[in-house]
């Protein structure tokens, strides 16, 4: 069977059995829509005694990690 060079172009296609690739996102130089639940997602590093500081108080107000680091970051810019 012959593999026409276009369909490499089109992407996968779960039609045939071929799984999908990865999500693009947004085309370029666009930026994602901003609803009520947006997230701009990014990589944090933390001293692990940190880290396990914020886990514990999460834990304790029934927070997620990332919940519990939003939380103290809006406080924080409230009282600048």
């Amino acid at each position: 069977m012959d593999h026409d060079p276009k369909d490499r172009a089109r992407g996968p296609d779960p039609a045939r059995g071929e799984p999908p690739g990865p999500d693009p996102g947004p085309p370029q130089g666009e930026e994602p829509e901003s609803g009520s639940g947006a997230r701009k997602a990014f990589l944090l590093r933390l001293p692990p005694d940190l880290h396990a500081g914020l886990k514990r108080l999460a834990g304790r107000e029934l927070r997620s990690l990332n919940g519990q680091i939003e939380l103290l970051l809006r406080e924080a810019l409230r009282r600048r």
